[in-house]
């Protein structure tokens, strides 16, 4: 086996699987250990205004990133073929689609990044996990828009005969190491930096992701009562008898 080879195992099968393992025990251990840090550390407290214009952009933006790297990677050509989406048309509606949600996500973190930087409360409650997690988000997107746009929108690269077909054959123990080893470079890129933030993700703030609120689905619901200030004065528990 010579030396390219041997690279192409360790980035393409042994570092993913490793990392998902990491992934998965990184989460059990952080609940069982630091369950009351499992929270966003929100610094909402300290700024809110520029708060209130990037989150909702990034999260807007991440969600349908998300989406789109369901649909690309997840869903075989043949299946969007046989609901009569075109590769034409699905190509279409992937750049413009996925550029829009990349230029939300990155507008978003740019406006994180600079509130978190120049705001001194915010810069001082900012932990060494928020700045790695930061750089390599940022690497991760930046890698994603430049593969999208230098070999698939500018250049002829079909990442679903390729890169898509190499993470649905990750999760059948049978990844292909050739797939992932002739794909273009910003793919490879923004492959290797998503698995090295999925490698630190269990032990940053990014574990909110899987703390969605859904007992407030089931739970009774809370009456809150307005304070009458004509009722100031009476003890609770009694009430007023007129004679």
């Amino acid at each position: 086996m010579n030396n390219t080879s041997t690279l192409d195992l360790l980035l393409w099968v042994v570092l993913p699987y490793m990392v998902l393992a990491v992934f998965v025990l990184g989460h059990v251990w952080r609940f069982r250990a630091d369950r009351f840090g499992w929270t966003t550390r929100s610094s909402q407290i300290y700024e809110s205004k520029l708060l209130s214009i990037g989150s909702p952009m990034f999260h807007f933006g991440i969600i349908g990133i998300f989406v789109g790297h369901v649909v690309g990677l997840g869903i075989p050509k043949s299946w969007t073929r046989f609901f009569g989406i075109s590769d034409h048309v699905y190509h279409v509606m992937a750049v413009t689609i996925g550029l829009a949600a990349a230029v939300a996500c990155v507008g978003g973190l740019l406006i994180l990044i600079y509130r978190r930087r120049t705001n001194t409360r915010v810069f001082g409650a900012t932990t060494v996990g928020d700045k790695i997690m930061y750089l390599l988000l940022s690497l991760v997107i930046v890698f994603g828009v430049l593969a999208t746009l230098v070999h698939t929108t500018f250049g002829d690269y079909d990442y679903r005969e390729g890169v898509s077909i190499w993470f649905r054959q990750f999760w059948t123990l049978q990844p292909s190491t050739e797939l992932m080893g002739q794909a273009p470079i910003f793919f490879q890129l923004h492959v290797l930096s998503a698995l090295l933030l999925f490698a630190v993700w269990p032990f940053t703030r990014l574990v909110h992701v899987f703390a969605a609120p859904v007992g407030y689905l089931t739970r009774p619901y809370i009456v809150y009562r307005s304070k009458d200030p004509r009722r100031e004065s009476e003890r609770r528990g009694w009430e007023k008898v007129d004679f």
